[in-house]
């Protein structure tokens, strides 16, 4: 699967091969600064969320929890509103993550999601007959 970087390549190996530019299924966020992280607007992970493509955030390419408490706190919340616009969180550790384009395969041939697969908002959908 082809997946749009933003920021650095990540150090593992998330499945996919970079692209620059469309078509893509899916946006990789290999790294973040404070600034980005607080103030999320990269464009096309945004528009990817709206379409429904899986988004990926490599968290060992944020920066280490800053030793203020109240930026701490803003980052916290800042992770915390990613993830509920439907951004995955993922370390690199080798989980699947299914797409609403592979949850459509997957239920058309009856077939369910292996042990430890990570689910966009919509696959899940998807596959619970949601949509």
């Amino acid at each position: 699967m082809k997946a749009l970087l933003i920021g650095r390549e990540p150090e593992r190996d998330l499945g996919y091969s970079y692209v620059t530019q469309p078509p893509y299924d899916a946006v990789v966020i290999g790294s973040l600064t404070f600034s980005q992280l607080l103030q999320f607007s990269q464009e096309p992970a945004l528009e990817a969320l709206a379409q429904g493509k899986s988004v990926l955030l490599y968290t060992p390419g944020l920066p280490e929890a800053p030793k203020n408490r109240a930026m701490a706190a803003s980052i916290a919340g800042a992770r915390r509103q990613l993830k509920n616009w439907g951004v995955v969180f993922s370390d690199g550790q080798h989980r699947h993550l299914i797409t609403a384009q592979e949850a459509r395969a997957m239920k058309l041939s009856g077939r369910n999601p292996g042990p430890g697969a990570v689910l966009t908002p919509l696959a899940k959908e998807i596959l619970e007959g949601s949509e």
